[in-house]
């Protein structure tokens, strides 16, 4: 039902700037993503491969003498670019409407490497552990429990055939999975902003700013996503133009975030 305003905007209007602004954004950060799986490619790939770390640095994420952490980082490193890669893919409306067969295949293989990916992510932290507190490797590890939990769910919906609900979820899971992500552009943003290390320690990577985007990396693109669904399906044009207007925000603070990382974080390693 949708509530009813007296503002004089065109409801039907409304909603197609709200689906306007929900693409760019999206389109904004798959071209993101894009450039982290080149990185990791680029970086992590060929050292994995060459067994040399750049500019004479050690391999990122090998231990002498650790095969079950070695095999674990590898494979999370993969897995990763899968993701990416078949997010995008997956989210292809063409795709989808001409090639059903390939998107439900690609739809299984993203399925299965998001459980791969969140169950590695965990055992890393559990078997190796990681920078930062106890505080922060907890809200990580949530974050590969609600992947699982995101993915089950999908995978459920679209085996009984109910569309329009697995494609909501799919959704969910592609910005669940893209949490570790979410951390980098965040972060580097907090970083353009600030231009200092404002709320964490360098040395040790501990502080109230990492606690919080440990979890805000999932849950705020997901309360936002929700909020997007609740507009489309019961706002009124007020709120939908209200919710577009904050997505047309997002889409350029996420292109910042996009900016800092690239050269802040990516580019030096290459």
């Amino acid at each position: 039902m949708t509530i009813p305003e007296t503002s004089g905007i065109d409801p039907a209007a409304a909603k197609r700037w709200l689906g306007r602004a929900g693409l760019v954004w999206l389109l904004v950060a798959i071209g993101g993503q894009m450039i982290f799986a080149l990185y990791v490619m680029a970086s992590h790939g060929r050292e994995w491969l060459t067994g040399q770390g750049v500019r004479g640095r050690p391999v990122e994420g090998y231990l002498a003498g650790d095969v079950l952490g070695n095999s674990l980082y590898a494979l999370h490193m993969l897995f990763t670019v899968v993701i990416i890669v078949g997010g995008a893919l997956q989210l292809w409306p063409a795709l989808r409407r001409y090639r059903p067969a390939f998107h439900r295949w690609m739809g299984r293989t993203y399925m299965v490497a998001a459980a791969i990916l969140s169950l590695g992510g965990i055992g890393l932290i559990l078997w190796r552990g990681t920078v930062g507190s106890t505080l922060m490797h907890v809200g990580t590890s949530l974050n590969g429990v609600v992947i699982l939990i995101c993915a089950g769910i999908a995978w459920m919906l679209a085996r009984q055939r109910r569309f329009d609900a697995h494609r909501r979820w799919a959704l969910r899971l592609f910005l669940a999975v893209s949490g570790v992500w979410f951390f980098r552009i965040m972060f580097m943003m907090w970083m353009l902003i600030f231009q200092a290390p404002v709320g964490f320690d360098p040395k040790t990577f501990t502080g109230p700013l990492p606690e919080t985007l440990s979890f805000a990396q999932y849950l705020l693109p997901l309360a936002v996503l929700q909020l997007y669904f609740h507009a489309m399906d019961r706002g009124g044009p007020v709120m939908r133009l209200g919710t577009a207007g904050l997505l047309t925000v997002l889409a350029l603070l996420t292109a910042g975030g996009i900016f800092g990382a690239t050269m802040g974080m990516w580019l030096p390693r290459l």
